[in-house]
């Protein structure tokens, strides 16, 4: 008993520390973040400059990033592997170089510099106070769950996808403590330094019969397909400009080129940054245009292949949202459910994170929006195959069902030809 409650008190104290930390660096990035994305839309000149912005990214992260150029994969790694210290400079870099992808005009999210910035934060707190390797491991889910909590004000959700995200599949309940102290403590303390989270529509509650479930199955599938094409895109374009173009700052210069061409070839800024007044909107307009979803995944997939900096969460929301508002209207569906479900499935599959996406909608559009969300997360997981966007996650069963021969990451599921078995 005395020694259970010693432990309670450790995992308490210390993911209270990884709390505050992720909390201070995600308030400060989200006001850096604001400030950005209103100069960008007042001062559209600037976004000629992206590809230069980014061969200055690109220069700078290949003379001092090459520890770092993990990312999110890095942490995960951290979590299954005896590893050193993740360096404490991915914070400081993965926020400035997010920030200025941003500034000029790339299409990023903010989930994949919430979870660095947490992890080698959570890291450099275990490393000073020389924890285990076992409580180790549990800081770094920690530091995903405070990162991502606090960043976008669900500390449940944020909670549920530090121990989801690890392994595909199961939750990895050792962290449980940790993660849900530091997650709270996170969006607190962000909150507290003055932080605003977008305010999305509460969706009204929609009966489940037969026909509305049959309209929802179908949704499901819709967001299945649209999230194998995100993940199968970007990790084609990625793969052809490593092998084509061997330099990074070329690279983000190419792709920051081909990013202005398409913004000036569709003739607004709505694809570009995180794309959160379009969200909104679809929740409500009928008139949203029914392609606006495979724009953005085009944008974002440029955006990230090229290796900018940033996250795939809102711009995610953006294509299920704005997917799912049109199969909705198609489907006789009320739009602002179809907006809903879609917001949160296509990050859920592509991540493999369905329960926390689920638990997501519930916090950012309230409790009507189940069981609906849940059904179609939960489909879109299974549709989408082995594949995701973190090659680092492992896999120890098939999602239909099924143990593999060993765990393996997805990474080594992809090279051997198993993304759909």
């Amino acid at each position: 008993m005395r020694a259970h409650a010693s432990a309670l008190v450790q995992w308490a104290w210390l993911g209270a520390a990884v709390g505050v930390a992720c909390g201070a660096a995600s308030a400060a990035f989200l006001l850096l973040l604001d400030a950005a994305t209103r100069f960008r839309d007042g001062h559209e000149l600037i976004i000629y400059t992206l590809p230069l912005a980014g061969l200055v990214i690109g220069a700078v992260y290949e003379r001092w990033g090459e520890p770092i150029k993990g990312g999110n994969n890095l942490i995960i790694d951290g979590i299954h592997e005896d590893q050193p210290q993740i360096p404490l400079r991915m914070a400081p870099m993965v926020l400035v170089g997010t920030v200025l992808t941003h500034l000029f005009g790339g299409s990023a999210g903010r989930e994949g510099t919430a979870v660095q910035m947490g992890g080698s934060l959570a890291d450099a707190i275990a490393h000073r106070f020389r924890v285990t390797r076992q409580t180790r491991r549990q800081l770094l889910a920690a530091g995903i769950a405070g990162g991502f909590g606090s960043v976008f004000g669900t500390p449940i959700a944020g909670v549920i996808f530090g121990l989801e995200v690890v392994v595909v599949g199961r939750l990895e309940y050792d962290a449980l403590v940790p993660a849900l102290v530091a997650s709270v403590v996170g969006d607190q303390v962000t909150r507290r330094l003055g932080v605003v989270h977008t305010a999305y529509p509460q969706v009204s509650a929609v009966g489940l019969d037969l026909p509305v479930l049959g309209k929802i199955v179908l949704v499901g599938v819709a967001m299945a397909l649209v999230t194998i094409a995100f993940v199968e895109l970007t990790h084609a374009l990625k793969s052809l400009l490593e092998r084509r173009v061997a330099r990074l700052p070329v690279r983000m210069f190419l792709g920051g080129a081909v990013i202005v061409v398409l913004w000036k070839l569709v003739g607004t800024s709505e694809y570009l940054g995180l794309g959160v007044p379009t969200i909104v909107r679809a929740f409500s307009d009928p008139e949203l245009v029914p392609w606006a979803f495979a724009l953005k995944l085009l944008f974002t997939a440029i955006t990230l292949s090229a290796g900018f900096l940033g996250g795939e969460v809102t711009p995610l929301f953006f294509v299920g949202a704005t997917l799912g508002s049109v199969a909705a209207r198609l489907l006789g569906l009320p739009i602002e459910l179809g907006a809903g479900v879609g917001l949160a499935a296509v990050f859920g599959a592509a991540a493999n994170t369905p329960l926390a996406l689920s638990v997501m909608a519930v916090e950012l559009l309230g409790a009507n929006v189940l069981p609906h969300v849940a059904i179609v997360c939960v489909i879109a997981f299974l549709l989408s195959g082995h594949r995701g966007i973190y090659p680092s996650q492992r896999l120890e069963r098939h999602k239909h069902g099924g143990a593999l021969e060993r765990p393996m990451s997805l990474r080594e599921m992809r090279a051997r030809g198993k993304t759909d078995d």
